[in-house]
């Protein structure tokens, strides 16, 4: 006849298994959550850089650049004609930001107003149309 498992022996089995499913479906879990977080991490750093070679973006940093470039040129000349400050390159480079500034400002309120006049043509060649069409 054959024995009867004892109800002690046939838990600790049990255990056992519990433990090494769950020890592998967290590591699987952990895995997948790892390869999900560093899917939208390419995600994202594949947006920045397409948002970077974008030519809006290319045309700002000219622009901010260019005005940039122009301040610290017109300090660099006044200062050869003798007005020297104490201050010396922080005011430099403070006068050079606020030209960056206000040149990419200007430059993005230019393209919003062309923006909008696109967008009222767009808007008056539909209603021509639909009137045609009535």
């Amino acid at each position: 006849m054959a024995k009867k498992a004892s109800p002690k022996a046939d838990s600790g089995r049990r255990k056992v298994a519990k433990r090494a499913s769950s020890s592998s479906g967290g590591s699987r879990r952990e895995s997948r959550s790892q390869s999900q977080s560093e899917g939208v991490q390419s995600d994202m750093v594949d947006a920045l850089i397409k948002l970077l070679q974008s030519p809006l973006v290319i045309d700002l940093l000219a622009v901010g650049a260019t005005a940039a470039l122009a301040a610290i040129t017109e300090t660099r000349s006044s200062r050869a004609q003798g007005a020297m400050d104490s201050r010396g390159s922080k005011k430099v480079l403070k006068a050079a930001g606020k030209a960056a500034a206000a040149a990419v400002g200007r430059r993005i309120a230019t393209e919003f107003d062309e923006i909008k006049a696109a967008s009222k043509r767009a808007g008056e060649g539909r209603k021509a149309t639909v009137d045609a069409e009535a």
